[in-house]
């Protein structure tokens, strides 16, 4: 009796039906090739506060993300084109904030691929605009008006990547998730093409597969796209998309919260999205949650690192279960067609790299909670199983096979995180193993993979209550002073040349002009700093303002940011360059609590002072009381802050936080 017809009889005397019998071969041709996993730094301002970490912890945590064989060891890192404009947590400055303009070293984005190009050199650098500069659709909400101008404008980000920093981009976006404009694409194909840069990609649209459709009966645009990048797929496709025969992508996907439940969704989705959907690449929005968690979609992310003060960050599960899949495939395998669904609930797939090697990744994840993943996988049951597979092929000679295995448990803490556990032999091209739900096992030929490790971190703590800046940075390499999170316009380290003494170096907001928008913001700009929870404290700022219709304030207890920062409310004092104040529960500044004369004008210093203690604010101007008693019920705690009145120049220094 053969190998195969010994096991075909004994199943049902072990409890296995035939439908638990998995075939692994590349005899039947391979699939699609394996373009890798990757993590979205943007959107907006995600890694914002990644950069103020010290060392040695700031690289550590870079190791987990990008030191390939270490941690999650990322193929993929795609970045925001900063567009001076909100994006879900915050702004990222533009290297233009206006046509005249060209500054290729302001914010973190840079640093931030060169440091995961120094861990992994072959790693695939993406670039995508959430939104422009307003000198860019001069005024208008639509950024293709002129397509020649903005595709102008995102090569120079390209080139200017390579020229200053020695980054090469190999693909660039459209504008996420808004509609796509056919003539902007093919513009923009021809635009890189005559820059010399035939290499750079196109992915389109991050949105929906609606362009999978155009692509099929225009020409010029099928050309143009060499990736068709969705959105939150739930891991299905359409047909259209397959006919187009182009790479499918998820190009972002994820977007849940760094615990178990997500980790558990990131598993089925970085199987899932091929199995269903022949996607081959996922990007998780986002990165790491390194921005204030009070924000939006707070402590999504591969990990969190939110206190560089303190420098605690967390590995979380989800770095580990990327782990799985990226160790042990690089961009260049290929899956074979040897994949799908088991019979119980769960998924498996299988890759190799053509000369031997072979990588099957099982997952039997169980949740489904509607804040799984944009929009919810639909839901399945998932049971304990054996599955056994047998090896054709290419692979039927192996004989022992490396064994990762993780395991989440949803009602504790006591994780098993990608462990190296006893390598399976492989008896006549068969091994079986034992499924329990929530697992995940890599079976692999593949000895370089690494559970990596550092000494923990520092304990948590809060942000400091007593804290001061004075911005005295002769040579700053990045936009923003530490901490500071902007909301809506840009902040940015300034050398006043008018000023020589005490404000000769200051933080001054630099947008002049509305962006062409991606979220709501507001009509106002504003940075936020320090903690959320915040209640009494006084905050004192240096303040000048530059135009003669302006106006600058300093706020606490500011309660929203991100996406809903126009709805934010707070206790915000104003002064204004026409001699007047007033004192606010909001940012729009309509819910007005005191206001009168303060004798403030422009191109002079003024210092504002602001104590909250309880229900009650009172406020002073260059030291001398200029309003009390203002009563304040709502909110009970925030943020502190700063900002203008308008998209205008103004400039702050001296800033003063006491929350004791």
């Amino acid at each position: 009796m053969s190998a195969r017809s010994l096991l075909l009889f004994l199943l049902p005397c072990i409890g296995l039906s035939a439908a638990d019998f998995y075939m692994v071969d590349d005899r039947p041709g391979l699939g699609r090739r394996f373009d890798g996993i990757g993590g979205l730094s943007g959107g907006g301002a995600t890694s914002r506060l990644l950069i103020n970490y010290d060392e040695p912890y700031r690289s550590q945590i870079l190791d987990y993300l990008f030191k390939p064989n270490f941690g999650a060891s990322l193929h993929i890192l795609k970045v925001e084109i900063g567009g001076d404009a909100q994006t879900t947590d915050g702004t990222e400055p533009s290297h233009m904030h206006d046509e005249n303009d060209e500054n290729y070293f302001r914010g973190y984005e840079w640093w931030l691929m060169k440091e995961a190009k120094k861990r992994n050199p072959n790693i695939i650098l993406i670039g995508l605009p959430w939104a422009f500069p307003g000198w860019v659709s001069q005024g208008s909400k639509w950024p293709y008006i002129f397509p020649n101008i903005t595709a102008k404008y995102v090569v120079s980000w390209v080139i200017g990547a390579k020229q200053y920093h020695g980054l090469d981009i190999n693909y660039i976006g459209i504008w996420n998730e808004k509609d796509y404009n056919v003539k902007y694409i093919t513009v923009l194909r021809d635009t890189l093409d005559r820059a010399g840069l035939t290499g750079v990609g196109i992915i389109a649209a991050d949105g929906n597969w609606d362009i999978s459709e155009a692509m099929l009966i225009d020409p010029y645009l099928n050309d143009a796209v060499d990736i068709i990048g969705v959105h939150y797929p739930g891991t299905t496709t359409v047909k259209e998309a397959l006919i187009t025969g182009k790479a499918l992508w998820s190009s972002e996907d994820y977007s849940t919260f760094n615990n178990n439940i997500g980790a558990g969704c990131w598993a089925r989705i970085l199987n899932q999205n091929y199995v269903n959907g022949r996607m081959t690449s996922t990007i998780s929005w986002n990165l790491i949650a390194s921005y204030y968690e009070d924000l939006s979609f707070g402590r999504d992310g591969l990990m969190t690192a939110e206190e560089p003060w303190s420098g605690n960050y967390v590995v979380e599960s989800p770095i580990w279960i990327t782990a799985h899949t990226t160790q042990f495939a690089q961009p260049g395998w290929t899956y074979l067609q040897t994949v799908g669904h088991l019979s119980y609930g769960g998924s498996y797939v299988t890759l190799t790299d053509g000369n031997g090697n072979l990588t099957i990744i099982i997952e039997t994840m169980t949740h489904n909670h509607s804040e799984c993943i944009r929009p919810s996988l639909p839901p399945y049951t998932v049971s304990p199983q054996k599955a056994t597979f047998q090896l054709k092929g290419s692979f039927a000679a192996l004989t022992v096979l490396q064994q990762w295995y993780s395991k989440l448990h949803f009602e504790n803490k006591s994780n098993t995180l990608f462990q190296n556990i006893t390598p399976i032999k492989v008896i006549n091209g068969y091994f079986t193993l034992q499924l329990d739900v929530d697992e995940i096992y890599t079976i692999t030929t593949v000895t370089t993979g690494q559970k990596g490790l550092y000494p923990g971190p520092p304990d948590p703590v809060s942000f400091p209550k007593k804290y001061f800046d004075d911005f005295n940075v002769s040579s700053p390499p990045f936009s923003e002073a530490p901490y500071f999170a902007d909301q809506t316009g840009v902040f940015e380290y300034f050398r006043n040349l008018t000023d020589e003494g005490m404000h000769a170096y200051t933080l001054r907001q630099v947008v002049t002009q509305r962006p062409v928008t991606w979220a709501n913001d507001a009509d106002q700009t504003i940075t936020v700093i320090g903690d959320h929870n915040w209640q009494n404290l006084t905050v004192s700022c240096d303040v000048y303002i530059e135009t003669e219709k302006g106006g600058v304030f300093l706020a606490v207890r500011v309660d929203q940011g991100g996406e809903s920062v126009k709805n934010a409310r707070g206790v915000f004092f104003w002064v204004f360059a026409n001699g007047t104040y007033k004192v606010t529960n909001d940012l729009a500044g309509q819910r007005v609590l005191a206001e009168g004369l303060s004798g403030t004008r422009v191109g002079v210093w003024h210092t504002l002072t602001l104590t909250v203690k309880g229900d009650f604010a009172f406020g002073m101007l260059n030291g001398y009381p200029l309003w009390k008693n203002a009563v304040v019920l709502r909110p009970q705690k925030g943020w502190a802050a700063i900002g203008t009145s308008s998209f205008e120049y103004a400039q702050f220094d001296n800033f003063m936080v006491d929350a004791d």
